[in-house]
């Protein structure tokens, strides 16, 4: 069983994702230029895939290896995108990924999930680490990492094949005792 919980932002609650949200997360995810921004979304998206997505991460929860959470809006309304940090038990680390649908993009809602799901892992998960990657030509998403206070480590040259073109990874990273809660910067 899931808990039932949510995580607030100043504008967002963050909680497991619902067997309801899989229609709102099969429209969202069905945009071109949403899922050539990311390394595992498919376009067009497979009708129904977010019904079997959203079973598999109950499972990967129950069992603590990945936590996603559905980004909404506190002042109602459904789902915006996803938030998710993906464990390595063994070395205390997780990868944050998150996806927002385009309706949404460039009003700083990736950011404050992103930067509350970060505290999320090091405050109650109990990760030292946690990194994140981008395409290099998605520049927005490298600067809501560095918001909310990832450092650059490094760029991986052609290590992502999607749609046939090899694309750049910019990664980056941060300790547990240098985000300690620190809000994220404008």
């Amino acid at each position: 069983m899931l808990p039932s919980f949510t995580l607030e932002t100043e504008r967002l609650l963050l909680r497991p994702l619902l067997v309801e949200d899989a229609g709102t997360i099969d429209q969202l995810l069905n945009d071109r230029e949403l899922a050539s921004n990311t390394e595992s979304i498919d376009f067009p998206y497979p009708a129904g895939d977010a019904s079997q997505w959203i079973d598999r991460n109950r499972d990967r929860w129950k069992v603590g290896d990945a936590y996603v959470l559905a980004i909404c809006p506190k002042n109602g309304g459904g789902l915006m995108g996803t938030v998710e940090l993906n464990a390595n038990k063994r070395h205390h680390r997780a990868e944050l990924s998150y996806w927002i649908g385009r309706r949404f993009w460039n009003q700083g809602f990736a950011t404050e999930a992103a930067h509350r799901a970060v505290n999320f892992g090091f405050a109650k998960l109990g990760f030292e680490r946690i990194t994140s990657q981008h395409f290099s030509r998605n520049p927005a998403s490298g600067r809501v990492l560095e918001k909310i206070g990832m450092t650059l480590e490094g760029t991986r040259k052609r290590h992502i094949r999607k749609w046939d073109q090899f694309e750049d990874v910019k990664i980056y990273g941060i300790l547990a005792h240098d985000f300690r809660d620190k809000p994220p910067r404008d």
